[in-house]
This record gives structure tokens, sequence and C-alpha cells, in this order.
């Protein structure tokens, strides 16, 4: 049912918890796994001219550190791939090109009188993808996933 799981990562703590949960869940059902980067270029064309080189070359190399991080976490192999552009737009485009059946990427999830609300990219692919999508919210400091207590 599940044979293709993309798994979006920022190398963020909120990312890294969803690639824990996917790289669970791929391995349930025995899934080839691809792990995507994108580098939001909108943050480079908001920078100042002298500054957008230095800022590109360290977007390539957290995409490369996170990306690394994924192929560590798991016995298997892992297609990754680091794309340009609105991370949304990319991450969607990315599931269909590969035919993912399911993608797994991380929340910044923020609580308050309004609830819990999705981060901006989980939401973007959400509403916009396709394919199932698998939202893993990052715990609170001292907070227990469901299962590990």
């Amino acid at each position: 049912m599940f044979d293709t799981v993309v798994i979006a990562t920022d190398g963020s703590d909120s990312a890294s918890r969803a690639v824990d949960v996917a790289l669970d869940f791929a391995g349930k059902f025995e899934a080839e796994v691809h792990a995507l980067y994108v580098v939001d270029r909108g943050d480079v064309a908001a920078s100042p001219d002298e500054l957008r080189k230095e800022l590109v070359d360290a977007l390539e190399a957290a995409a490369e550190e996170a990306l690394d991080d994924v192929r560590e976490r798991t016995e298997g192999s892992v297609e990754t791939a680091v794309r340009n552009g609105r991370p949304g737009t990319e991450i969607t485009n990315y599931a269909e090109e590969v035919d993912a059946d399911a993608v797994a990427l991380g929340t910044r999830g923020r609580h308050g009188d309004h609830g819990f609300v999705l981060g901006s990219v989980a939401e973007a692919v959400v509403r916009r993808c396709d394919r199932p999508v698998l939202t893993v919210r990052q715990l609170d400091e001292g907070e227990v996933a469901p299962g590990d207590a």
C-alpha cells in the first residue's frame, strides 16, 4: 500500500521527530524512502546583495547536513534531493514526480487562544498535496509521545 515515502526535512528539531516517525512508518511497509530538503530562495532574495552568496552556501550546507542525518538514521537506502523554491510547492511537486504514496513532515505547531495550528509549510502541503500527508508535531520539553510512556 505504501511503497514510496517522501520525508521533507529542514534539519530542525520538529523535522527530527518527523524523520523518526516517518522512517518507522516506511519500515513497517518496507517502503522506498526519499528525503527532501528545500532551500527557500525567498530567504535568499530578501537578504542584502553582499550576503547572498554566503547565505546560499550556508543553506546548501544545511541541506546536506539534514539529508546526511536522515541517511544515518536508517539502515536502508535513502534517495535524497535538494530543491530550490517555495517549500510547500516543491514538496508537493517532488511527491508527484516520484509517485509517492505518502509524505511526512514536521510541524511548527503553535499553542494559544486558537489552539493547535500547523506551520505554514505543513499547512501548504496538507492543502495542496493529493497524497496522504503525515504531519508530526514536535513534543514540548518533558512531553512523552504516546506509546513511549
